[in-house]
């Protein structure tokens, strides 16, 4: 019998993963003025410990004003590498692969956690914070003046001779991943932010070469991928994220014309999602229920010829099997399913026949559990039904 797809180990350029399984990038909003703390150790540390193949840190903001709220990580100076080069070294250590994603929150930063009702950050809360210097500093810009939704404070419109300089901040964040020893870079061009925001003509509105046709609001995002891929080692990876569906003037075809630009500038993954530009935090091809946003997945790795991640409500590790077998995507990313049970890629393993020694996790759980599995013939795992 053939081992099964989701732990099949994939090789992508120069990096192997030991199985298709990914931990899908959670902001944790727990950084202090950008620095990596013991909470993203550990948080990241128990997914790699839990079998994973490939473990993606939360997105990273390129420069200071593209914090989304107080506790964002930051690469936008030297200083915050070594923190994240901690994180990196224990990945390694449990078996997986360390990846991070790069981001810029544009007009949507500058925020309340979500937890602390996300509404837009007030002057008085980031004095208390980070001091009153920090307001001002804390620039929220946009692709045009236009904010979202409309009871949001108003973005500043970038000028033309300010983009340049951002897509700077991406390539010198790049770098800083590769110092780190990141082996796979995600950059985060979904979900309403800045990327995203150029890609909208909901919230382009520009007229020069960045704005009007879908050439132009394309340019911003492959010049990030192209300065990314520059600074980023050939033999590595680049997964671009994308909402292929936004219910705002962006879709699969849009999504696919874009990935047919990126795939030749080095983009090797499509990292399938959708939703953030009018509200909605996603949008479905169909009723929001198991695999939702797979058919985007699916349908740029056929259309655009490149690999493809599925996301979103994969919960199960039949489920995740099917997708791999029936050809719909290359990686199956989760997120809250993990939140839910770190050690998902074991329990999977476990319920799809292989490892029964568990080697897919460190010595110090391994041992113990193939022992009770070899001399307690009767036990069900807690996670069975």
């Amino acid at each position: 019998m053939d081992a099964p797809l989701l732990f099949t180990p994939l090789t992508i350029r120069g990096v192997t993963l030991k199985n298709r399984v990914v931990v899908a990038p959670m902001h944790q909003y727990a950084a202090e003025r950008g620095f990596a703390t013991d909470w993203h150790l550990m948080n990241a540390g128990r997914y790699a410990a839990g079998g994973a193949g490939l473990v993606i840190m939360e997105s990273t903001k390129v420069e200071r004003r593209g914090c989304g709220t107080l506790g964002d990580l930051g690469l936008w100076e030297d200083a915050h590498v070594p923190g994240l080069a901690r994180c990196v070294r224990f990945i390694r250590a449990q078996g997986a692969v360390p990846g991070i994603q790069l981001g810029h929150s544009g007009r949507k930063a500058r925020r309340f956690r979500p937890w602390e009702g996300g509404a837009p950050l007030t002057r008085a809360a980031v004095a208390e914070a980070l001091g009153a210097q920090e307001w001002d500093a804390w620039d929220l810009v946009a692709p045009s003046a236009l904010a979202a939704p409309e009871s949001d404070p108003l973005p500043r419109a970038l000028g033309r001779d300010e983009i340049p300089a951002v897509i700077e901040h991406w390539g010198q964040a790049a770098r800083r991943a590769r110092e780190a020893g990141f082996e796979v870079l995600e950059i985060h061009g979904a979900h309403g932010y800045l990327i995203h925001q150029f890609l909208s003509p909901f919230a382009n509105r520009r007229n020069d070469e960045y704005g009007g046709s879908l050439e132009n609001r394309m340019r911003f995002c492959l010049e990030v991928v192209e300065r990314v891929r520059a600074e980023w080692p050939e033999d590595k990876p680049l997964f671009l994220r994308l909402s292929v569906e936004d219910d705002s003037g962006w879709g699969p075809a849009e999504s696919v014309a874009l990935a047919r630009r990126a795939k030749p500038l080095g983009v090797d993954v499509i990292d399938c999602s959708s939703g953030g530009m009018s509200g909605a935090p996603v949008v479905g091809a169909g009723p929001v229920t198991y695999g939702y946003q797979v058919p985007y997945a699916e349908r740029l790795r056929r259309e655009a010829g490149i690999m493809s991640m599925a996301v979103g409500l994969i919960v199960h590790a039949d489920q995740a099997e099917a997708i791999l077998q029936e050809g719909r995507a290359d990686l199956i990313a989760l997120a809250r399913e993990l939140l839910y049970n770190p050690n998902w890629p074991m329990d999977a393993a476990q319920k799809l026949g292989v490892d029964p020694r568990f080697a897919l996790v460190p010595p110090a759980q391994a041992y113990w559990l193939e022992k009770r599995a070899r001399q307690v013939r009767e036990v069900v795992p807690s996670t069975y039904r």
